[in-house]
């Protein structure tokens, strides 16, 4: 078999669900759907974060974080597969996949980091509530926030540079609707175990380690809701924190079953489904399940509506 370099493939070209025909429009107006309701409800949040100074806390920093990120991500995972179904090409280039697959290498990282920085946050606040200020003061939370993004940036490049480096087995077909690095890891001629060692190693710190400290935060917070004696509020706080744990579990749930499981198994149908859960499902319920449920929010909503003609119908719906 022909082997050619990553640079020397001009153009390469996405299966996507071509497996599916009688799908392939379900998935594209599913995508579609998850697509526009995540930039809407991700910019509402970032843009009411902005602009309502009693949302000036460190929760709703890492929120706005969070959605930014999302957007970012969705947009590099789903805006090309959208395009190309449009368009009917299903093509891209060599610079666009390199920068495809970086991108949401780092997006995915960070929001692995960022997660668990957020549980933590909401342990301090829940449990240690006198001392939440001195703890998580704005030097804190900036460092914090900070540190997540850099570190998802790192480990991406980490994980970015050598794949592009790789020999191709002559063949420039990709079996996924994004410039996945597992899926790319398939047309590689000749050892990639270490890759694969340094893939394993990055997983591990950004996936299970992360996933126990959102456990081990969570634990804490329900031990404490428990000493809630109003039914109501203890109710409400179970429902939160249920709600947390379960796009908690959708996203590192799938991450995990794709970067941790064992190489012999050959899963690459399975994983483009499982890539939409973590790329456009997730995404879109982060912004629902962590603050646009929330009151303050609400509120900060229907002040940002009450400055345009259309607000008396706007906000009938946020009631």
């Amino acid at each position: 078999m022909v082997q050619g370099n990553w640079t020397s493939v001009t153009v390469f070209v996405f299966l996507g669900f071509s497996h599916y025909p009688r799908i392939e429009v379900t998935v594209f107006v599913l995508c579609l759907l998850m697509y526009l309701i995540t930039l809407l409800g991700n910019t509402i949040l970032i843009s009411i974060t902005i602009l309502d100074s009693h949302l000036h806390t460190p929760m709703y920093f890492f929120l706005s974080n969070l959605s930014f990120l999302d957007i970012w991500y969705t947009s590099s995972a789903l805006t090309p597969m959208l395009a190309n179904f449009v368009s009917g090409k299903n093509t891209i280039s060599f610079s666009g996949c390199a920068s495809q697959m970086y991108f949401s290498l780092a997006m995915g990282s960070t929001e692995c980091v960022l997660l668990s920085m957020m549980a933590y946050d909401r342990y301090v606040a829940i449990c240690n509530p006198l001392r939440y200020p001195i703890i998580m003061n704005r030097r804190v939370f900036v460092q914090i926030a900070g540190s997540s993004w850099v570190t998802g940036c790192l480990t991406a490049l980490v994980e970015t540079g050598p794949v592009i480096h790789l020999s191709l087995c002559g063949n420039s077909i990709i079996n996924h609707f994004t410039c996945e690095i597992l899926a790319l890891l398939k047309m590689a001629c000749g050892d990639t175990s270490m890759v694969q060692l340094i893939m394993l190693v990055i997983s591990i710190l950004l996936l299970p380690l992360p996933m126990l400290l959102i456990c081990v935060s969570y634990a804490s917070i329900l031990s404490n809701i428990l000493r809630i004696s109003s039914m109501d509020g203890r109710s409400k706080a179970f429902s939160t924190c249920a709600a947390h744990l379960t796009v908690v579990v959708l996203f590192y749930g799938t991450a995990l079953s794709m970067y941790l499981k064992p190489s012999s198994v050959n899963s690459q149908e399975i994983d483009k489904f499982m890539a939409l859960i973590y790329a456009g499902l997730t995404p879109m319920l982060n912004p629902i399940i962590y603050s646009l449920r929330n009151k303050e929010v609400k509120m900060a909503v229907k002040k940002l509506l009450m400055r345009n003609p259309f607000s008396a119908i706007l906000t009938s719906v946020l009631k």
